[in-house]
Parts: structure tokens; C-alpha cells; sequence
């Protein structure tokens, strides 16, 4: 009898103690709409997890349907008291009227939000954006990836509302202009990530105030942006913190320009790619200046030659692990061996397809 009271009370102890120390475990590496799934279980199940809240600092609503209404209803909940990041990525059915209701009736609940991505919400304006920052004093990380709606209007409510911001991402937003990069360079300076990929309007003005006021910068995305020159990007040779670059499309970009990038000595991540103007005299700056490259496109830039690939191998072959020279017409064509004796450490041999 006593040796069962003693099995029976590590039982008990093993329910009140280790069960749920492993559910918390467990929990925290589960997708939060399975999460989700097991606060219906059981009314302890409920409250055990309800009671980490370390659980609750993510609102996953990302591709979801009346996304709006669900993210009333979440942030009217005590668990979602100290979010930090909302992921709206490409969810449906939210509108500014939704952002609007939820600044006025879930405000205590969005002054830890240090990420909101809103990417492909395409229903969102300069509204909406007013009403979601001003009730986001902390935020981080903004992004509102592929919003046709959002003008300057917007990105000068989000400067005047958060002041913390670090990583922004407008790629797609082909209503921003200069004054939208001047805003950002005016109030960022700390500014780390920016991606500005096919923001059309944009200008060698916009994009020097950038180079000037955000000197933290670390990744810049230009992806598609044909109307800068080099009047401009000489000045990316003033981010000396920079480490990824992505100036696919650059048709103006020269040799002349891209040998001041050259000092950016600690990049890491070179895009090229399509950069037609560009010849062996650029590239071998680059081999010469950034010597701790990782990853480098040269796709279909036919002014270059071996002599750029054997300068590269002199300076970059223990540290260049992606390598795509396809389309390089000038370049010999090699195998993946003879690739390798150049570069050991090269692990993927083409970006494009």
C-alpha cells in the first residue's frame, strides 16, 4: 500500500511538474496554427499554454481568409498582450478600416510590436498605414512588399510614428518617390536593411540621400532599377558596413562606378546580374577590394573575360561559395572540376535559370 502512494505521488508530481516544463518545450517549436489547435484539447491544456507567454509574441495570419476579423479578435485577447511580430503576408480581407478599428480598441496590445509585415495586403493605403504605426511607438521591421496604394503620404506617417525602425521593405511600391527616400534618410540613420526592388519613381536623388543619411546600412536591395547611374552609385562606396548587394539590372551602372562599390571592403553578397556595361576592368576592382566575396553574379554580362574569373580566383577562391558566370559569353566554359580548382569552396554554380 505505501509503495503505491509513493508510485502514485511521482505521478502526481510528474503531471504538475514535468509535463507541462515538456509541453512548453515542445510548444515553442510548433507552427502557431497547431498551436493554436491544442488550446482546444482541454480546458488544462487551455490554460497551461495560455500561461507561457513567450508562446504568444507571434500572430501568424499569413494567406489566411477574413484576416481582418481575425486580427481584431486576436489582439482583443489577453494572451496577445505583448506581441511582437504580425505576419500578414499576402492575407486576405484586410483594409484599412480594419487597422483603424484596431487602433482604437486593441491600442495596449501593439505597444511591444516590433514587426509588421504586411506584404501583398494590397487593400492597405496612406490610411491605413497612419493608423497601424501610430499605434506601433517600437516597431523595427516594417514591410509592405508589392502595395500599389502607398504613396509618400504613408511612409511620412510612419517616420513621424516610429522612430525605431531598422529594416524596411517597399519592393514593389511603385507610387513611392524621392520624397519618401528623403524621409527615410532624414529620420534613419540607423537604418540596417532597405529593399527598394522595382520602386519605378525613384531617382540618383533619392537614392544619394539614402547613401548619405543611412550610413548603418548593410543590405541594399535595388533589384530591377534601370534609371540610376553612377552618379549615384559611386555614393554606395560610402556605406562602409555594407555586406549585400543587389544591383541586378543596373544598365547604367559602369565600370567607373562599380570600382568605387569595390570599397565597400566587407561585402559579402554581389548581384551583377544583367549589369551590361560592366567589363573585366570593374570585376577585377571588385576581386581586388571586396575580398571576402561569398556570392557573386555575373550572369549575362558579355564584356567580361577569364582574366576577371583568374583575379577573382587570386583574392576570393576560399571564401566565394556561389559563383554564376552563365550568359558570360567572354568567360571560357568550364566544368564543375575545372570550376573547383579555382574556387574549392564553391557550392552553387548558377543562381539564374
Amino acid at each position: 500500500m505505501e509503495g503505491e502512494d509513493v508510485e502514485a505521488a511521482e505521478e502526481g508530481t510528474w503531471s504538475r511538474e514535468s509535463i507541462p516544463k515538456v509541453l512548453k518545450i515542445v510548444s515553442t517549436r510548433l507552427p502557431q496554427r497547431d498551436l493554436i489547435s491544442l488550446l482546444l484539447v482541454s480546458p488544462w491544456l487551455n490554460g497551461t499554454l495560455v500561461s507561457y507567454p513567450s508562446l504568444w509574441l507571434l500572430l501568424d495570419l499569413r494567406e489566411m481568409n477574413n484576416a481582418g476579423n481575425r486580427l481584431m479578435a486576436a489582439l482583443s485577447l489577453p494572451r496577445y498582450r505583448h506581441v511582437k511580430q504580425i505576419n500578414l503576408e499576402f492575407a486576405q480581407d484586410i483594409e484599412d478600416k480594419h487597422l483603424e478599428l484596431i487602433k482604437n480598441k486593441c491600442l495596449d496590445s501593439l505597444q511591444n510590436l516590433e514587426v509588421l509585415n504586411l506584404n501583398g495586403c494590397q487593400k492597405i493605403s496612406d490610411k491605413g498605414i497612419e493608423a497601424i504605426t501610430s499605434a506601433c511607438p517600437n516597431l523595427k521591421v516594417f514591410s509592405i512588399y508589392w502595395n500599389v496604394r502607398v504613396t509618400d503620404i504613408g511612409i511620412a506617417h510612419l517616420v513621424k510614428n516610429c522612430k525605431h525602425i531598422v529594416d524596411l521593405n517597399f519592393s514593389g511600391c511603385k507610387n513611392l518617390s524621392d520624397k519618401s527616400l528623403q524621409l527615410v534618410a532624414e529620420n534613419y540613420p540607423e537604418l540596417e536593411l532597405l529593399n527598394l526592388t522595382r520602386c519605378v519613381k525613384l531617382t540618383d536623388s533619392g537614392l544619394q540621400q539614402i547613401l548619405h543619411g543611412c550610413p548603418c546600412l548593410h543590405s541594399l536591395n535595388l533589384y530591377a532599377l534601370s534609371s540610376f547611374t553612377d552618379e549615384a552609385y559611386k555614393r554606395i562606396s560610402l556605406l562602409s558596413h555594407l555586406k549585400f548587394l543587389d544591383l541586378c539590372g543596373g544598365q547604367n551602372l559602369s565600370d567607373e562606378g562599380l570600382s568605387c562599390i569595390a570599397r565597400c571592403k566587407s561585402l559579402l553578397s554581389l548581384n551583377l546580374t544583367w549589369c551590361v556595361r560592366i567589363t573585366d576592368v570593374g570585376v577585377i576592382a571588385v576581386a581586388q577590394g571586396c575580398t571576402s566575396l561569398e556570392f557573386l553574379s555575373l550572369f549575362g554580362i558579355v564584356g567580361v573575360t577569364d582574366k576577371c574569373l583568374e583575379s577573382l580566383s587570386r583574392t576570393c577562391s576560399n571564401t566565394i561559395t556561389t559563383l554564376d558566370v552563365n550568359g558570360c559569353i567572354g568567360i571560357k566554359k568550364r566544368s564543375r572540376d575545372e570550376l573547383l580548382q579555382l574556387f574549392p569552396k564553391l557550392q552553387c554554380f548558377k543562381v539564374h535559370s
